[in-house]
């Protein structure tokens, strides 16, 4: 071979390696260089991946849940003409989860309209809520916790704080009216709602019992689950507005909800709606599960001062009082007012008076199922603290047992079950009737 043909033969493998060498480069720029709106292909094993997403409408608010095995950088935009709020994610790629959720948007929401997707820039996937009425968005991140992985939380509340007061007095009959729950403070509207009327009959309506009742759980937090899929949140609220009906039927009393549909309150919000309202009772309502099947029977606690009457107390409370973790609570968003509240004021008396209201339930509901202890236990739950309001925490029964998760699943059952409470709550006012409340126009 001739020096000639030597050298083009290099030449031409060279222009070859070439060749190969810029459609590496076009290659790679294609991969970084991505079009509008896009993921690049090599992104798209690192993109964060949504594996839930949840809508829990109501008319208190509104909340959106995202869950994810990683964190999710997010931010929040609110617009106006029409009505919207942007969420933005970082590094999150469109999952079939995320496409259902346009289809979850309930015709009954109060607040969310539907939900669409866009891009705000190439890795940003943006989710638009349009919605029915100006909102209070609050957007905050949850830390894993129990069977949750991270979650971004949006809550869309209305421009206007759904007051307890205001909601307790329209769900009144026009015939009872408003006039024992006002005092300073009380909107005027619901002062229009009390009638003229003779001094002592004014006075027999101030003493009205109220009754606070507060479904456990909800929403986000399930509570237990049984074998057969029953969750405690579902069988608390049945029972809650059954007992809340026959509360209602009673001459001279009446009973609100902490919540009235699948939701989730934060604990202390239960408390603060029960003051607000004025409540001469709160009664919490639960359906607790434990690791032995065989665990049965019903309970009722009241507060403790100085520590739990058993370790099952104490691992109760202690499960109880972590709801907040799960069902999500916004702690930028906490009352200090009611904080301090909650933990500076003296309880013994308000204790007192739980244990008595305890003993004529418990002796009520042992009527309709077998007890799991036969006197009133005491432990620290957060639910039970306020400071002037007797409290009572009810677990109906071991959701964990299948026999008594086939009892509370049951309608009859329930509907006996609230009536046994109803009966005990009735002898413990018979025996304890409550005082007027002096400064405050309320009895």
């Amino acid at each position: 071979m001739s020096g000639r043909d030597d050298r083009r033969k290099r030449a031409h493998a060279s222009q070859s390696l070439g060749a190969i060498s810029l459609a590496r480069r076009r290659i790679c720029r294609w991969l970084l260089v991505p079009a509008s709106g896009l993921l690049l292909p090599e992104a798209w094993a690192s993109a964060g991946r949504v594996g839930s997403a949840r809508l829990w409408p109501a008319q208190e608010y509104t909340r959106l849940i995202l869950e994810a095995t990683t964190p999710i950088p997010h931010q929040l935009t609110t617009l106006r003409d029409p009505p919207r709020v942007v969420l933005d994610l970082d590094g999150v790629m469109p999952t079939s989860e995320l496409d259902q959720l346009p289809a979850r948007v309930q015709n009954s929401d109060p607040y969310i309209a539907g939900i669409r997707f866009g891009r705000r820039s190439p890795g940003t996937l943006r989710i638009v809520l349009d919605l029915k009425v100006e909102t209070r968005p609050q957007l905050f991140a949850l830390k894993p916790v129990a069977e949750f992985g991270h979650r971004v939380v949006l809550d869309l509340y209305p421009v206007t704080p759904v007051d307890p007061l205001m909601a307790f007095l329209e769900g009144l009959p026009e015939t009872t009216g408003g006039d024992n729950v006002t005092g300073p403070g009380t909107p005027a509207s619901a002062q229009e709602r009390i009638p003229a009327s003779r001094p002592e009959a004014r006075a027999q309506a101030r003493r009205r019992i109220t009754v606070a009742v507060d479904p456990g759980h909800g929403g986000e937090d399930p509570g237990a689950i049984g074998r057969r899929g029953t969750y405690e949140k579902h069988v608390a609220l049945a029972i809650a507005k059954k007992l809340r009906t026959m509360i209602d039927a009673e001459p001279g009393m009446r009973a609100m909800l902490t919540r009235d549909d699948d939701y989730y309150v934060p604990l202390a919000q239960r408390v603060q709606k029960a003051r607000r309202v004025q409540a001469d009772l709160f009664v919490s309502i639960h359906a607790d599960a434990f690791r032995e099947t065989s665990a049965r029977g019903s309970s009722v606690f009241a507060l403790s001062e100085n520590g739990a009457t058993s370790a099952a107390a104490r691992w109760l409370a202690q499960k109880e009082n972590a709801a907040d973790l799960i069902g999500g609570v916004n702690l930028d968003d906490r009352d200090p007012v009611l904080a301090r509240t909650l933990l500076d004021l003296s309880q013994a008396a308000q204790i007192n008076d739980s244990l008595k209201v305890g003993r004529h339930v418990l002796d009520g509901i042992g009527t309709v199922n077998p007890l799991h202890k036969s006197a009133v236990e005491q432990a620290g739950f957060a639910v039970l603290k306020a400071p002037d309001i007797p409290s009572i925490l009810v677990e109906t029964a071991f959701i964990s047992n299948p026999d008594e998760e086939l009892k509370l699943r049951s309608d009859r059952h329930q509907t006996r079950f609230a009536e046994s409470m109803r009966d005990g709550i009735k002898r413990y006012f018979a025996n304890n009737p409550p005082l007027a409340r002096t400064g405050t126009g309320t009895g």
